[in-house]
């Protein structure tokens, strides 16, 4: 190795460090070697470096998606795509198209739909009017509700005598026959009576996947739920088939499902390391503890909602549903703390978030302080005693600025909680001067794109990307430096690795994008639309947007 020749001189653009904007960098070995002016840059030119003339373009630090579903996401792009916010007739339009292609008795599967696109909450015989002979069977938005066809339901199993399952509801007529429309666990029972995607679909997916998120600057991610499409060994061999072969360019962190009384879930945890590799971590276990505050009702709040569920007028309709009983939960994440395993929640309500926030501190309490950075993922909801308290026990929010733009879900979660608590929705303006750590998480394919520019302006404007005179929690925006944080350095401590990533200076691994545009310098509602130009990790050129469109492929 020479040090004193750098691999690859990126020069004549603006870069973003700690300290202020340099024009250029050098890389060696996969590190950030020298950062500054022209002169200082092309001092280290050696006679086989690299010399990238960015023309003005901008570098930033690599991002970070700290919620995403890959393999889900890759699976759904070859699946029935209903666009979100589509209305009745137009989904059944398309889903007929699916069914004109299928052979008789094959299962469609798809999805997104809305309540509040529909018209209301839909029911079987919707899609038996174009769906007679096939099962049909489509996921709302959220991921935590599905819709059947009187066919899906009898292949499930499922009819007037089918009880609810533990965590789940079927909705029912008034008759007390099954809608068609599935809450949480009872969506898993008909998922399961699917057909699940083969190996090599699943590689597939995750390989189209990662380039995707390559292509918005992505250089490292957590995925939030192995095992939510295919089965957990199953995406475990893909992600391990792909980084065997340098397929898998990003540092990715795995979360591991775990359930209360499922020994698959602990026979998993217990066999990790089998699937570790120097790019794959797979040191996270997820624990589901709500569902969604949409029509569903079931995310736990501590306020009842404000409207109703027709033909229900339980516990869970008015405050939702509490997935894992406190007393089990706090032994549980106790447990995974002392094994050195970050825990990361699904919690969408404040009674969830509380729980969470419960069961962290019972770990404390148990193990003392440690390295582990459980944290609280979504936080639709969250009261202001509990963003207090998050700072105090080392937790972190990981929320969804993906999601809190104008859009048919959020009509959806208004109508269920009122204008009074829509207020606070996602309250990250709260978390950031309260000193907690916060996060990002797409939630991709929740939402149709996993592109974190759209995000980054949503988090300063809470509106439509390009601006609207609607918006979505206006009073938590937060500045665009504090925005772009959230995707750089405070990912990278969450993910435990902020001495190696997350800031451009010297010394730290060169996890890098060029990017079209400077956002410091455009107007905000022009953010969404910055285009990253290439993306290095360890100083390795992954994705290049001209050899793409020239057809050379991504590099």
């Amino acid at each position: 190795m020479n040090d004193q020749y750098a691999d690859t001189i990126l020069m004549g653009g603006r870069v973003r460090t700690a300290s202020g904007w340099a024009q250029g960098l050098t890389v060696r070995a996969g590190f950030i070697d020298v950062v500054g002016s022209n002169e200082d840059v092309l001092r280290r030119q050696g006679p086989s470096t690299r010399v990238i003339d960015l023309a003005g373009d901008t570098v930033l630090p690599g991002l970070h998606d700290l919620h995403v579903h890959p393999i889900y996401a890759g699976i759904r792009e070859r699946r029935c795509r209903i666009p979100q916010g589509s209305n009745l007739a137009e989904t059944l339009r398309i889903v007929a198209e699916h069914v004109a292609q299928a052979t008789p008795g094959e299962w469609v599967l798809g999805g997104q739909w809305d309540a509040s696109a529909l018209g209301g909450v839909p029911d079987r015989t919707m899609l038996d009017s174009v769906t007679p002979d096939n099962p049909v069977l489509l996921e709302d938005t959220s991921g935590h509700s599905s819709w059947a066809n009187t066919r899906a339901l009898e292949a499930a199993g499922v009819g007037p005598g089918t009880p609810d399952p533990e965590g789940g509801i079927f909705e029912r007529d008034a008759a007390g026959n099954p809608s068609g429309v599935q809450r949480e666990t009872a969506a898993d029972r008909l998922a399961a009576a699917a057909p699940k995607p083969t190996d090599d679909e699943v590689e597939a997916a995750l390989d189209w996947a990662l380039s995707e998120m390559l292509s918005y600057g992505i250089t490292s991610f957590t995925e939030a739920a192995v095992g939510f499409t295919a089965g957990a060994r199953a995406e475990l061999r893909a992600y391990a088939r792909l980084a065997e072969r340098g397929a898998l360019k990003q540092r990715v962190r795995l979360c591991l499902v775990w359930s209360p009384g499922d020994p698959e879930c602990d026979d998993v945890i217990a066999e990790r390391n089998f699937y570790a590799h120097s790019r794959i971590s797979p040191d996270c276990v997820k624990i589901f503890l709500d569902g969604v505050p949409t029509d569903s009702h079931t995310a736990a709040m501590i306020a009842p909602y404000v409207d109703t569920v027709q033909g229900r007028d339980d516990e869970a309709s008015r405050h939702g549903l509490l997935e894992v009983a406190p007393a089990i939960l706090d032994r549980a994440v106790t447990r995974f703390d002392q094994m050195g395993l970050t825990v990361k929640f699904h919690a969408a309500g404040d009674a969830a978030v509380r729980a969470a926030l419960d069961a962290i501190e019972a770990a404390r309490t148990a193990n003392g302080p440690g390295p582990q950075m459980h944290n609280v993922g979504h936080c639709t909801f969250v009261s202001q005693t509990e963003i207090q308290r998050a700072s105090k026990l080392g937790a972190t929010f990981e929320v969804s600025p993906y999601l809190w733009q104008p859009a048919p879900i959020c009509d959806d979660i208004a109508m269920a909680v009122g204008p009074d608590v829509i207020e606070r929705v996602w309250p990250v303006r709260e978390m950031l001067e309260a000193h907690a750590l916060v996060v990002p998480g797409s939630d991709w394919s929740v939402v149709p794109s996993v592109n974190p520019w759209t995000a980054i302006e949503t988090l300063v404007t809470r509106q439509e990307p390009g601006g609207s005179a609607s918006s979505f929690g206006k009073a938590q925006a937060i500045t665009l430096e504090q925005a772009i944080d959230m995707f750089t350095i405070n990912s990278a401590r969450q993910e435990g690795a902020a001495h190696r990533i997350g800031r451009v200076e010297p010394g730290m691994l060169a996890d890098i994008i060029v990017v079209n545009q400077n956002p410091f310098e455009v107007p905000i509602t022009q953010v969404h639309a910055t285009q990253v130009k290439m993306t290095f990790i360890e100083g390795e050129p992954v994705y290049d947007l001209l050899a793409r469109q020239s057809g050379q492929g991504s590099v």
